[in-house]
């Protein structure tokens, strides 16, 4: 961890180099010692502004507070500083993670992970409403991609699959007995 502390009409004096020191301790957990960080402190009418920036091998950051007190212009910083680092790297464990399904998800489309067989591996939950068959028809084909619709035939109020046919023009129906 390198810092660098320049003060504009305002002297860097030992003691806030210290506690600058002791306050990027809280950055230091999320980078080890491999990142550098510099510190403007200056004086605008009657606050103290603390900038800091810290660049690391992938990002950088960048926080700038103004206040009555430089040590809580500084202190303010450090949690800004701290947010943006855990969003970053949020971001960067769920980007990961996607890829990692993804890679899963390619590998199983190209047979190379161990498949599955004769297991229950999805389920779906729907109502089943009751209504007639032509009803039923007529849902089906508001849903081109659904194969099959489940449905209480309200005739025998019994629970009824009307599902399409190969030749997608006719439709086939299962009842219970």
């Amino acid at each position: 961890m390198n810092i660098k502390i320049t003060g504009k009409d305002l002297k860097a004096t030992e003691a806030i180099k210290e506690y600058v020191e002791k306050k990027m301790e809280r950055i230091a957990k999320y980078f080890g010692d491999n990142f550098d960080v510099s510190v403007t402190i200056k004086i605008e009418r009657n606050e103290q502004i603390a900038d800091i920036f810290v660049n690391t091998d992938q990002d950088t950051y960048k926080a700038v507070t103004a206040h009555k007190d430089l040590y809580a212009a500084i202190d303010k910083d450090i949690d800004i500083l701290e947010g943006q680092i855990r969003k970053m790297k949020t971001k960067r464990e769920k980007q990961t993670k996607e890829d990692s399904i993804k890679q899963i998800e390619v590998a199983n489309m190209n047979g190379n992970a161990h498949e599955i067989e004769n297991e229950v591996i999805k389920t779906l939950y729907y109502e089943a409403k009751p209504m007639s068959v032509e009803d039923a028809k007529l849902v089906l084909q508001e849903k081109p991609q659904n194969m099959f619709y489940t449905f209480v035939n309200v005739d025998t109020n019994k629970v009824n699959v009307l599902f399409k046919l190969k030749d997608s023009k006719n439709y086939g129906i299962v009842e219970p007995e």
